[in-house]
């Protein structure tokens, strides 16, 4: 049987894979055997991540509103569950926004959670 070789097919995946690798330190970004193995786990890494960046969002909006909660007498939980209860429909980012940029205003969302949780 006749040798076969990779012929352009071969040379376009190989291309494409280094082309992915560019930027990668040391053999990782010139021959193609480590090169692929690190776009695969580098592949890995993004899909993980794209779901673990909206954990870490979610957790740091949670972190700056209980911080804003005990400068007003709350504890974070007892703030949820006082807005809740005066159905006042705000989500984290916006609550963590407000707490930074606009202490009034998380301050009086404060108030009426604390009134609610006393009525």
């Amino acid at each position: 049987m006749p040798r076969v070789k990779g012929g352009y097919v071969a040379r376009r995946r190989r291309k494409k894979v280094l082309k992915l690798a560019k930027g990668y330190y040391g053999s990782k970004h010139t021959l193609f055997k480590s090169a692929q193995g690190q776009v695969m786990k580098s592949l890995l890494y993004a899909y993980r991540d794209r779901r673990q960046k909206k954990r870490d969002f979610r957790k740091l909006w949670i972190t700056r509103i209980n911080a804003a909660a005990r400068i007003n007498g709350l504890s974070y939980s007892r703030l949820m569950h006082g807005l809740k209860l005066a159905e006042i429909n705000v989500n984290r980012k916006i609550l963590a926004d407000l707490a930074i940029n606009d202490e009034k205003a998380f301050a009086e969302l404060a108030s009426k959670a604390k009134a609610s949780l006393n009525a």
